[in-house]
């Protein structure tokens, strides 16, 4: 059986590949292009909705190769939600949506997956409480879903660089489930795995120099099933099990919150779109397109090793590794400067803290 789920994946992988060159053709008939603005890192106008190659390859996989290694209803509910999140993404492609029209999109999925799947968040396990969610569950699952779809999308803004990162999230999530938190659902485990084969599949096209960019229609679908799947092993959250994928979702959460702080001291709309990104102040402090890419995929896969550590970590050693991880991406934030180059709150700190150190050793 173990054989079987490989060959599936690589079929499924294979899918993926063959049909991004046909998705490549229909968007340039669709009118699904970016074209080269202030805002875009594109000299030349590229084909969008690579996402549905994706879409396609993974339903293929889930719904006909391992359908008998899901659940019926689940699967078809989680189906629903799918659908509205790729027309969202399609739309947005062509006709470029507000953000208050995608975040609709976005809201109507995660009702269809609360109310239709079943797949929720129901109570929050703490030192010493156990919190039942009641009706706060529904707008605490919504209230998810955005924050990790919307996250995901915001960092497709190089090429790769959200396939990429999506995939090693997945890929984390499916070892986590399967060796480590032991939560009965193996299926949810071979999910990402399939997930992972699509995007695998895609990637070669959409890796500098792109061909064909993932577009909407695929970071919303990559962050609303990553967003989804975690959910899974939220049902009763815990402490740990709320770290594990806010850990391993690292990247686009870091960039995200970092962008929301900046707008605000800024006095910026939240919405307000920049060129201040993490692949963006990576790329201005001098890495090329290619090296930027890499070098976020090596912070995602930092974060999804941390990720690691927690199940095998007791309560207080969870806590201590949080610290530190708190305080070393604060001062690789400051580095570069996601908030700004002259906010860097830490950094001045420590230079105090060694220049008063220095000054009485002198003295």
């Amino acid at each position: 059986m173990k054989f079987e789920i490989i060959v599936f994946l690589f079929a499924t992988m294979l899918l993926s590949a063959l049909l991004t060159p046909f998705v490549r053709k229909l968007a340039f008939k669709v009118g699904a292009v970016d074209k080269p603005n202030a805002r875009r890192v594109n000299k030349i106008p590229m084909p969008t909705i690579g996402g549905l190659a994706i879409f396609i390859a993974y339903t293929f996989s889930t719904m006909v190769l391992l359908r008998n290694q899901m659940p019926t209803k689940i699967l078809w509910g989680m189906f629903g939600g799918e659908m509205i999140i790729i027309l969202t993404g399609i739309i947005d492609d062509i006709y470029e949506l507000r953000p208050r029209q995608k975040v609709y999109g976005i809201s109507l999925a995660a009702l269809w997956v609360y109310f239709v799947a079943g797949i929720r968040m129901t109570t929050i396990t703490l030192p010493f409480t156990t919190i039942h969610l009641g009706w706060m569950s529904s707008p605490i699952t919504w209230l998810w879903i955005l924050a990790i779809t919307n996250a995901v999308n915001l960092i497709d803004g190089l090429d790769g660089l959200a396939t990429g990162v999506g995939m090693i999230g997945l890929t984390t999530m499916g070892i986590t489930g399967m060796f480590f938190l032991n939560i009965g659902n193996v299926f949810v485990s071979i999910m990402c795995f399939s997930l992972v084969a699509a995007c695998l599949g895609f990637l070669p096209y959409n890796f500098f120099p792109a061909r064909i960019y993932l577009g909407d229609t695929g970071a919303l679908f990559i962050g609303f099933m990553i967003a989804t799947f975690s959910l899974f092993g939220l049902k009763n959250a815990t402490f740990i099990t709320v770290l594990i994928p806010v850990m391993i979702l690292g990247v686009p959460i870091t960039d995200t919150v970092y962008a929301i702080f900046r707008r605000l001291l800024n006095r910026e709309p939240i919405s307000h779109a920049d060129k201040r990104h993490l692949h963006h102040r990576l790329m201005q402090i001098g890495l090329t397109h290619r090296q930027t890419v890499l070098v976020i995929y090596g912070i995602a896969l930092i974060f999804s090793f941390i990720s690691l550590l927690y199940p095998i970590s007791n309560l207080w050693g969870s806590v201590l590794l949080t610290i530190a991880v708190l305080i070393g991406l604060e001062l690789f934030v400051e580095t570069i400067g996601l908030v700004g180059e002259k906010r860097q709150p830490m950094l001045n700190g420590i230079k105090k803290l060694v220049k008063g150190t220095t000054s009485k050793e002198n003295h």
